[in-house]
């Protein structure tokens, strides 16, 4: 008999969960909302608060705005976001996480306190992100991001270095990043690293490495913008080579259900847990009808 599973320790995490909320809340009351950004990295709840009448905009657009209610999400946003609010009378519903929040407050009390010696702040994240841009914001744009050792180059040696990582990075990847900016570094000058990943996102690469492990086939559910989700699905993949990235239900290959017995799904701290149940039961729906 088929099992499915759908991983408990799957879905949203705090900081998604609270943003939703309060667009869902504000929403209800009948209101203009606007978004800068898409709410979470998942296409399918994006659309789904769309429908709902949340307005998603660009900085660009943002930048115009007059007298409006916007939500920031969970990522967080740099001090200009809101000196640009202040300046346009808007009203913004800030959803920002609070471990990205301390993170930024952590980034920006060092920046000032380092400001007359010869340093560099390092961010371990991916270049572009919504969380990166308001972390490096913290620095007025000095921060160096830099996503993997190959890039290392771009550091200097004879300066004191002040570690971060983005909070949704592998703790292996921060850790090796972090060996590798200790050989380079000139001797006298200080080196200081922060463990600033987020333990919920660390947790779960173990969690979820054990559930590819306990099934023969793995699904694993979340949109291909998502950070988190490429570095839990590589897991997964790593542990389990049968594991498949799809954004939802209508891109699972259904003749890989076959031959196998034990059907695993799971997802990023951006996948909603009404996405993965669809993907279930649209491999519910292929089985009965192949009956």
């Amino acid at each position: 008999m088929l099992k499915i599973e759908i991983d408990e320790q799957s879905g949203f995490c705090f900081g998604v969960t609270t943003a939703i909320q309060k667009a869902e809340e504000e929403l209800g009351k009948g209101d203009i909302l606007y978004c800068l950004g898409d709410i979470v990295h998942n296409g399918k709840e994006c659309e789904r608060l769309k429908q709902m009448g949340l307005i998603t905009i660009d900085r660009a657009t943002f930048a115009t705005l007059q007298n409006a209610k916007v939500l920031l999400r969970a990522h967080g946003e740099p001090p200009e976001t809101y000196e640009i609010a202040r300046r346009n009378n808007l009203q913004l519903i800030d959803a920002t996480c609070p471990v990205v929040l301390k993170l930024q407050q952590r980034i920006k009390k060092k920046w000032q306190e380092s400001a007359n010696e010869e340093r560099q702040i390092v961010i371990h994240g991916q270049a572009g992100h919504a969380e990166v841009l308001g972390l490096v914001g913290q620095t007025h744009g000095e921060a160096i991001v830099i996503e993997d050792t190959s890039q290392l180059g771009r550091l200097s040696p004879d300066k004191n270095t002040y570690v971060y990582s983005q909070t949704t990075k592998s703790l292996d990847g921060y850790t090796k990043i972090v060996e590798a900016i200790k050989e380079q570094m000139s001797p006298g000058y200080t080196l200081e690293y922060f463990d600033t990943v987020c333990r919920r996102v660390a947790n779960r690469m173990n969690n979820i490495g054990e559930f590819a492990k306990s099934h023969q086939l793995i699904l694993f559910v979340s949109g291909r913008k998502s950070s988190n989700g490429k570095i839990l699905f590589d897991e997964c993949k790593r542990q389990n080579p049968n594991s498949y990235h799809i954004e939802g239900p209508q891109e699972i290959d259904l003749s890989l259900t076959d031959n196998v017995e034990s059907i695993g799904i799971c997802g990023a701290t951006s996948t909603p847990k009404w996405l993965m149940e669809e993907c279930k039961e649209a491999i519910q729906t292929y089985k009965e009808q192949k009956q």
